[in-house]
């Protein structure tokens, strides 16, 4: 009997099996979650929290709505919504149980105890019911998924009808002198930033790698489409180092 050949996948610019990044990617999350929040403002220069309150702005969030956010580590998105909404519920899904534990150390997440939830779990196989909520986020977590077709996929299945997707991710720069400059930044500051604030080079190494190997904006609101999603669409912000992708359920 011929034996199918192994899956492969990235892990930043290393190919690896595909059953092993997941495990990979736990690895990376569980070294930096105790300094995830430090090193997102020192490396963005902050300039991450202007993309969040963004994406809020697009999503627009309404009173009683039910969130799921996942690859949704220490909180960020699951606070910014629920303050927007005055009321409703997030739960909050990561497959790496210390940036919840991380997550939930927060005072925000005392605030706002009684309207969440967070749960272990796998994008690529979510452990909620098909139409169970009315929005999905992912921020900043979708090039980390092994396959991120099947996660889109999964959030058409657990998203109800009239639904919103929402996807925060890095992209690629239209300008080519641009992303050389971007890439020189990322390539060689934000390792050894990494280094210095969380001991750990390699798993910064692993991150900007990552995001070269994304696919780009017009690519990916294919992958939204094909998932099942309407009036899909995405804006580029701070001239497309990161894209906001929407799509409804429809």
């Amino acid at each position: 009997m011929t034996q199918e050949p192994e899956k492969t996948t990235h892990f930043g610019f290393e190919t690896v099996a595909e059953e092993a990044k997941a495990g990979r990617v736990q690895g990376v999350f569980t070294s930096v979650a105790t300094k995830y929040d430090i090193m997102n403002d020192a490396m963005s220069m902050g300039i991450h929290r202007i993309w969040k309150d963004a994406m809020m702005d697009w999503l627009a969030p309404r009173p009683n709505q039910a969130l799921l956010d996942v690859a949704g580590g220490t909180g960020d998105i699951a606070f910014r919504f629920l303050e927007r909404a005055g009321s409703g519920h997030a739960t909050v899904v990561d497959i790496t149980e210390p940036m919840l534990v991380e997550g939930r150390k927060r005072a925000e997440a005392d605030q706002m105890a009684d309207s969440l939830d967070w749960v272990v779990g796998d994008a690529m196989s979510l452990p909620f019911e098909d139409n169970s909520f009315d929005v999905y986020t992912i921020s900043l977590g979708i090039r980390n998924v092994t396959r991120p077709q099947d996660a889109l996929n999964e959030a058409y299945r657990v998203l109800r009808p009239g639904g919103r997707l929402m996807v925060l991710e890095f992209s690629q720069l239209p300008n080519e002198l641009m992303q050389k400059a971007y890439d020189l930044y990322s390539f060689n500051v934000i390792p050894p930033m990494g280094k210095m604030i969380t001991g750990d080079r390699d798993s910064y190494q692993y991150l900007v790698e990552s995001i070269r190997q994304f696919p780009d904006q017009e690519t990916f609101l294919g992958m939204v489409r094909k998932a099942g999603f309407d009036n899909a669409k995405y804006r580029n912000m701070t001239m497309g180092v990161v894209a906001l992708h929407s799509g409804w359920k429809l």
